[in-house]
């Protein structure tokens, strides 16, 4: 199950993830965190503490970011494990996501 840890740093928000994105962080992802930062222009997700990411976690990233961006945020995500970039290259997402969100 995957939580989260919000921090306003000077210029951007700091969203500290940790714990397992995959099916049963859904709720977690589309009822708090999205909601939580539709009022911010720039935030960072931050995957130092992210082990494990599987297709419904995957889908989860892609509309966190998409909705995000839809609202005018400006989105990287940092901080990302080896293994799991390792995953998120073989399925091209840096790509559909677009240039600049992998920090």
């Amino acid at each position: 199950m995957i939580k989260f840890s919000l921090h306003q740093e000077k210029d951007h928000l700091e969203v500290k993830l940790a714990g397992d994105l995959d099916i049963e962080g859904t709720e977690v992802v589309e009822e708090e965190l999205i909601p939580a930062l539709l009022n911010y222009k720039t935030v960072n997700l931050n995957f130092a503490e992210v082990p494990f990411v599987d297709s419904s976690g995957m889908g989860l990233l892609m509309n966190l970011v998409q909705s995000l961006h839809e609202s005018g945020t400006k989105v990287t995500v940092g901080q990302v494990r080896t293994e799991v970039m390792d995953v998120f290259d073989l399925l091209q997402l840096p790509d559909i996501l677009g240039e600049g969100v992998f920090v």
